[in-house]
Formats: structure tokens, C-alpha cells, sequence
């Protein structure tokens, strides 16, 4: 036997007609299995295998219900590059195992160009996880406007309160700075990512957008460094960026002694360069990152970095936004773990 009625597309009607009985208990076969009997509930849904009807529309189902089942993960990567930065894979997985379990779906919603605020807009989904997307994002506006609840991680505070998690950004990344201040050195450069055109710290400081970038270089400088401290970049947020950024800064007419990575990625690449021009660290180079990825502790020699709990993080958003009886934002605590890639420059 085949589909009914000649309809190319079969509905819950079709397979209701086709049994012989009401739309409403083959919504239940789908639905509701518990207000059938089995042998009733089977012969519905052998029906509707036969005919190609595969279940009610969920858009349709979660507009009667008001709910979806579903968050949403907005972010400012693209999808590829969210799922191969360690750090934004660890917060990932933070929120999806909280939805995993709370028995939720997640969808992705990454940094789309010309297409962003759309997909918000038209995401099936019960509230937002926004991380790390700036004060001036379209899709931030549009969840706002969307009237939906919403968590933001690694966020300044927005006008109408919502619940943020951040780590101590800028007192983590002072104790960085003051690490190596401590130890004597004098000649320190940053390194930063995706093609950021600053080359001071000052520069940096009056030209980034987001929050977090905004926290730690207010660090670095409350520290104590000079605003005229280099910074150097490269295309991308890779561990080749901070390669490409490295060279630009030890090929200086006074190179670094250390250098302060805005990410552990970074940090490494900052090791390749100086590997390739036969520095040795920590005795030529001294590097600190950002993040404490696994790589960190497994890198020759082990990094010298600042731990931050990105899968608690993720995590935490999500209760943020579900919980009704815990809606304070939430400051985890990020902490400097001194490794072996920093020492005291050569005399």
C-alpha cells in the first residue's frame, strides 16, 4: 500500500483517515504514547511509516505548546572556528551538557554573515546563551526584541539586567602583567588575534569592542605597563596567528624579553616562532597565556597561563536562564598557574 488520496505530502489527517480514526489520537501516538493502548499506538505509527508521515511539525507543535524544548548558543565565530578553538569547544560543551541534562535541545547559532539577526529571529528556541558577542551585535538587539530570556556570557551589563557569567578578566590578567614585572622584565609585548591593527597597548584599549578584550588590557595597564607596550597580530585566532605575530614583534629593532598572549593558541604560536629562530624559553623568551586549554599543560616546555573554568561557564549560563529562583549573574574565579615558560630575562 501507499499514500493515500494521492497527496504528495502526507499529513496527521491522511494517517488519521487511513486508520480510521480521530487526529487527535495519532497526535497522541506521537505526542502523548501513555493515552494509548500499545497495539493501538503501533498500528499508528506503522501507518504513518507506510505513508511517509513522519510526525507533527515541531515549529508547529512548540507555537500550541509555547515551548520548543529547545536553547539557543549564540555566538561571534563562525561554526568551524567555535568547534576547533579549544576554549569556545570547552564552553560548548558546558552548555550542552546542562541541556543534555535537563533533556533540552541546542541550537547553534554562529557569527553568519549577512545572515545573523535572521536566524535569531527565526530560531525555535525557548531562551538565549549569547557569548561573547558585543554590546553592538544585531542578533543581541534581536533576541532583546524577541522577548525571550536570554544569559550572557563574558558581557558587560546590558540595560535591562540580564543575568551575566564572567571571570575576573581584568584582576587575572593584572597579576600576568605584575608575574612578569616581578621576575624583571621590562620588555614586554602583547599579542592579539584576528587581524586587530592596533600596535600599543593604548591603541588596543581605545579600539576593542568587546568586554573581555576591554577587561584585560585594562589589566595589563593597571599593572603597570607602558601604553606605548607593542602589540602585534595575525589573521585568524589560531595557534599560526600568534606565530605570525611573534615574528613581527622579535623582529624589532629592541625585541621582547616576554610576551603577555591574549590566548593559550597564541601563546603556543608565540613558542613556534621562537623555536624557529633558535630562542630558548623561558632563558630568551618569556610567555603567558590565557585559558589553561590541554594543550597548555602538555606544551615543551608546560605554559605559564591563566585557568578559567570555560565549561562551568557554559554551564552556568544555562541556569542562569532556567532557573527562576537564581538569576544573579555569576563572577568565576580565574587563576594565574605559573608553569615553565617563565623566567628572569638574561642579564
Amino acid at each position: 500500500m501507499g499514500r493515500t488520496n494521492g497527496s504528495k505530502h502526507p499529513t496527521l489527517a491522511t494517517v488519521a483517515e487511513h486508520v480510521g480514526v480521530s487526529r487527535m489520537t495519532v497526535s497522541n501516538a506521537f505526542n502523548r504514547p501513555d493515552q494509548l493502548s500499545p497495539a493501538l499506538r503501533e498500528r499508528v505509527l506503522a501507518a504513518a511509516r507506510e505513508l511517509g508521515y513522519h510526525g507533527p511539525n515541531p515549529m508547529a507543535r512548540g507555537l500550541a505548546s509555547g515551548r520548543t524544548g529547545s536553547l539557543g548558543l549564540v555566538f561571534d565565530y563562525s561554526l568551524t572556528a567555535a568547534l576547533t578553538d579549544p576554549a569556545t569547544a570547552q564552553l560548548v560543551l558546558g552548555v550542552a551538557t546542562e541541556c543534555e541534562a535537563r533533556s533540552l535541545g541546542l541550537t547553534l547559532v554562529p557569527l553568519l554573515e549577512g545572515a545573523d539577526e535572521r536566524h535569531v529571529r527565526t530560531a525555535l528556541v525557548d531562551g538565549f546563551v549569547l557569548y561573547s558577542v558585543t554590546q553592538n551585535d544585531a542578533r543581541l538587539r534581536a533576541v532583546q526584541e524577541r522577548g525571550l530570556p536570554y544569559a550572557l556570557v563574558d558581557h558587560e551589563p546590558v540595560a535591562d539586567g540580564a543575568p551575566r557569567v564572567n571571570v575576573d578578566d581584568r584582576g587575572a590578567s593584572r597579576k600576568m602583567a605584575e608575574h612578569l614585572l616581578e621576575l624583571g622584565h621590562r620588555r614586554i609585548a602583547l599579542v592579539h588575534g584576528w587581524g586587530n591593527p592596533s600596535r600599543t597597548l593604548a591603541e588596543a584599549q581605545d579600539h576593542t569592542d568587546y568586554f573581555v578584550g576591554a577587561e584585560r588590557l585594562g589589566g595589563w595597564l593597571s599593572a603597570g605597563l607602558d601604553p606605548a607596550t607593542p602589540v602585534a597580530s595575525g589573521p585568524g585566532h589560531r595557534r599560526e596567528t600568534g606565530r605570525i605575530a611573534a615574528q613581527q614583534l622579535l623582529d624589532l629593532p629592541e625585541p621582547p624579553t616576554a610576551v603577555l598572549a591574549f590566548a593559550d593558541v597564541l601563546a603556543l604560536g608565540v613558542m613556534d616562532a621562537a623555536a624557529e629562530r633558535g630562542l630558548e624559553i623561558p632563558a630568551d623568551l618569556s610567555v603567558i597565556g590565557f585559558d589553561d586549554i590541554p594543550e597548555a599543560a602538555t606544551a615543551s616546555p608546560p605554559l605559564t597561563t591563566v585557568h578559567q573554568p570555560h565549561t562551568e561557564k557554559g554551564a552556568a549560563a544555562v541556569r542562569l536562564l532556567l532557573d527562576s529562583d537564581d538569576r544573579e549573574s555569576v563572577l568565576l574565579p580565574a587563576e594565574l598557574v605559573i608553569r615553565s615558560t617563565t623566567a628572569p630575562p638574561r642579564s
